[in-house]
């Protein structure tokens, strides 16, 4: 026969829907990262090798169209359009791959009804937040990377400028980066109930937000209105690409060590907004 359970057995089993992995389930986080990560990179080409593609068109087409002729002021210090103009455009890559790959990953399991997935498993809303916002930044750090070397190489045949006088800040700016658009990647999936919605925070709202960071110019430039700078001032991505570019080369238009700790903040904030809606289960439970 088998034996009866006793008493202490039955007190020190665990209660139905109660968490048998202590304070982290660690294999559920890891195994989620991994889906996150092996999501995007068995379509590497669409994720990862596109983005450089564009990148190097827009570098291409920018050093062809205006070259010297661009050459920037920053701080009393003449730099050349072809040092410039790189970190924007790998902060760029950073940015835009973080952002999709959360926000399409989540809206992608809500329109197919497959999101039960991440649902039923004994995750904790933290673990849900941690995995996909680490997922999201390592697309968006991976396609940094390989884009950084791409250019570089460009660079070295090109003869261009290649120097990294503060690699604290290139480390550092590009983790916030894609840690921020991470959980704000993640916050726009739950929000988004079809591809329309998510494309109308992309186009209105990342692109340009983006694109009048000083990605392609100083905010500071002579001859550019004084409004350009103090609406600079307010928006988020400026000071991440401003600070990475800092990294490269050694000047930038805001101070790096209070864009580093306004950055930081902004991450904390993002990621506490996600934890709170995974939580929630803002628009992922029936």
């Amino acid at each position: 026969m088998a034996p009866t359970p006793s008493a202490v057995d039955i007190q020190e089993a665990p209660a139905f829907g109660e968490r048998r992995f202590g304070a982290i389930n660690g294999l559920g986080l890891w195994t989620l990262y991994k889906k996150e990560v092996q999501r995007y990179m068995k379509v590497a080409a669409q994720t990862v090798l596109a983005p450089i593609i564009t990148t190097m068109l827009y570098l291409t087409v920018f050093l062809v169209a205006f070259g010297s002729s661009r050459d920037v002021t920053m701080s009393g210090q003449t730099i050349p359009f072809g040092a410039f103009l790189p970190p924007g455009l790998i902060m760029m890559a950073v940015l835009s791959n973080a952002f999709q790959n959360a926000s399409s990953s989540l809206i992608i399991g809500k329109v197919q009804g497959s999101v039960v997935d991440i649902l039923m498993p004994p995750l904790s809303a933290a673990e849900l937040t941690i995995a996909f916002t680490a997922g999201a930044a390592t697309r968006g750090l991976m396609v940094g990377l390989v884009t950084a070397v791409t250019i570089g190489v460009f660079m070295i045949v090109t003869g261009g400028p290649i120097a990294v006088p503060h690699l604290w800040a290139v480390v550092f700016f590009s983790v916030a980066a894609a840690v921020l658009l991470g959980a704000v990647g993640a916050i726009a999936g739950m929000w988004a109930e079809k591809f329309d919605q998510l494309a109308l925070i992309t186009n209105f709202v990342i692109t340009p937000l983006t694109f009048l960071s000083g990605t392609f110019f100083s905010v500071k430039r002579e001859g550019l209105p004084t409004w350009v700078a103090d609406v600079s001032a307010f928006n988020p991505l400026f000071y991440l690409i401003d600070g990475f570019r800092y990294g490269f080369i050694g000047v930038a238009d805001s101070n790096p060590v209070i864009g580093a700790f306004l950055s930081l903040g902004l991450c904390f904030v993002a990621c506490g907004a996600t934890y709170l809606l995974f939580k929630r289960g803002y628009k992922l439970k029936a």
